[in-house]
């Protein structure tokens, strides 16, 4: 996986976690180091995974719609995951003995990995994984 979504998602659940109220964008922003215009994208993807509240203006920012034993690390991957972990298939010659039959076989391994990847992130909650910090 080439992207730092579910990296930057997890970052973002954790510090609002850790941090008591409403939490800046730019408070995110900084400890991630990336633009807050990036964290605000990222909170707009989880608000609508029903995973964070954000509340617009002046104080404010964004907290944890639910608490964070009841988010499971596999809701974050959910939430912004668009490409199978070992990310997409090509376009191989159809005239080939292997190009003609490799996507089908690359499918079912991807969704294989994908499924095994779900399956751990399901057994760990948010709160399991802020422990980590403390």
């Amino acid at each position: 996986m080439d992207n730092v979504q579910f990296a930057t998602a997890t970052h973002i659940l954790t510090l609002l976690t850790v941090t008591e109220g409403v939490v800046p964008s730019a408070y995110l922003a900084g400890s991630i180091n990336i633009n807050p215009a990036m964290v605000r994208k990222a909170l707009i993807t989880l608000r609508t995974h029903g995973l964070v509240e954000t509340k617009e203006g002046k104080g404010g920012g964004a907290i944890l719609a639910k608490p964070a034993d009841k988010i499971l690390l596999s809701d974050v991957y959910h939430a912004v995951n668009s490409t199978p972990l070992l990310g997409k298939a090509n376009r191989p010659n159809p005239d080939c003995l292997v190009g003609k039959q490799i996507n089908d076989h690359l499918i079912e391994l991807y969704t294989q990995a994908d499924n095994a990847l779900i399956n751990k992130l399901s057994t760990i909650t948010l709160a399991d994984f802020v422990k980590k910090f403390k």
